[in-house]
């Protein structure tokens, strides 16, 4: 008897509980079993600002803003023999957006650790020079800071992710070694891939390495969309081209003739270079340059003196003050503002 009065109870909060849902409106019905309550605070400084939406599931609430203010950018200078400048203090430094100088308010020139994306042309042109490209990612590893992190994608019909942020590289070595090169290029398709895992790597700085023979034949991207990727991302890209073999002009593929063109527009967009390889001997020496040139460069910040949250191209110019020694510049030519 007393288990039927125990069992009874239980069923007629059970029948009050459903009951009471059933009663609720729609909405609050709806929030109540698929989200938490919320009760959000009142920030008067977020009204305004903007940046990407971030929305939750059953709240009819406007998407938060996220304002980013401050604009980092990543200069490289390189003295006549090709040596990165490392002793610039912060005076010697001019920064314009549009045109308008802009104060620097954030200078820094530390040897902070990196993560690296290299995408690597392994497709079937690369047969008779990936022995250097091998030599050229040792030279590369050994002038590195011990510290930085690497994704690797082989180009080949299709980009490849043979390693990841969690392999040594002793590991990421030893599975080079095992590939050969083999297939057509899908260069763009692999630069996409590096740029979408380098999203949430480890450390804040992030960079990339290709090397290849070449342009692209073989990708769903093209080169237009993939130079607005690099726009947008914050990821410093350098490149080794590999032009010592091309046949003559006339039997050169539209690949062969616009790679050159094709990897410099996609470096100096995001603030890198091209370092064409005329001889393949060359590679060990360019991999080496560009990992010390990686561990040497300046972040100039600023907040941008136009407020407008248009969603428009910025273009940003860096000089020096003074350059008796006729040094080069490297830096990101431009973001895209937050939108509206």
């Amino acid at each position: 008897m007393i288990a039927q009065n125990v069992v009874y109870r239980a069923m007629s909060r059970l029948l009050w509980v459903v009951l009471g849902l059933l009663l609720l409106p729609q909405g609050s019905r709806a929030q109540s079993i698929d989200t938490p309550l919320i009760t959000p605070r009142h920030h008067p400084e977020m009204a305004s600002s903007s940046g990407e939406g971030v929305s939750i599931p059953g709240l009819k609430t406007r998407p938060m803003r996220v304002d980013v203010n401050l604009v980092l950018v990543p200069v490289t200078v390189i003295d006549s023999f090709n040596r990165p400048v490392i002793d610039l203090p912060q005076r010697d430094f001019s920064l314009l957006e549009g045109g308008v100088p802009q104060k620097i308010q954030f200078f820094s020139r530390e040897d902070a650790p990196i993560s690296i994306a290299l995408v690597l042309d392994f497709s079937g042109s690369m047969r008779n020079k990936v022995d250097y490209v091998r030599q050229g990612l040792d030279q590369f590893f050994q002038n590195a800071n011990p510290e930085d992190d690497y994704y690797v994608i082989t180009v080949s019909d299709h980009p490849s992710l043979v390693a990841d942020a969690s392999q040594s590289v002793n590991t990421i070595e030893a599975e080079l070694a095992a590939i050969e090169p083999k297939g057509q290029t899908a260069l763009f398709d692999s630069i996409y891939l590096g740029v979408n895992k380098l999203r949430t790597a480890r450390y804040k700085r992030r960079a990339m390495l290709i090397i290849s023979d070449g342009g692209d034949n073989h990708s769903r991207y093209n080169l237009k969309e993939i130079r607005h990727v690099l726009e947008e991302a914050d990821v410093l890209t350098y490149s080794i081209g590999i032009f010592d073999d091309l046949p003559i002009p006339l039997l050169k593929t539209i690949e062969e003739r616009m790679g050159r063109k094709w990897l410099d527009d996609v470096t100096r967009v995001s603030g890198g270079r091209d370092i064409a390889a005329d001889n393949r001997r060359q590679i060990p020496d360019i991999a080496a340059q560009i990992s010390r040139e990686l561990r040497t460069q300046y972040v100039l910040g600023y907040r941008p003196t136009d407020p407008n949250h248009d969603g428009k191209w910025r273009k940003i110019t860096v000089k020096l003050a003074e350059n008796p020694g006729r040094m080069r510049v490297h830096f990101k030519e431009g973001y895209v503002a937050p939108g509206p």
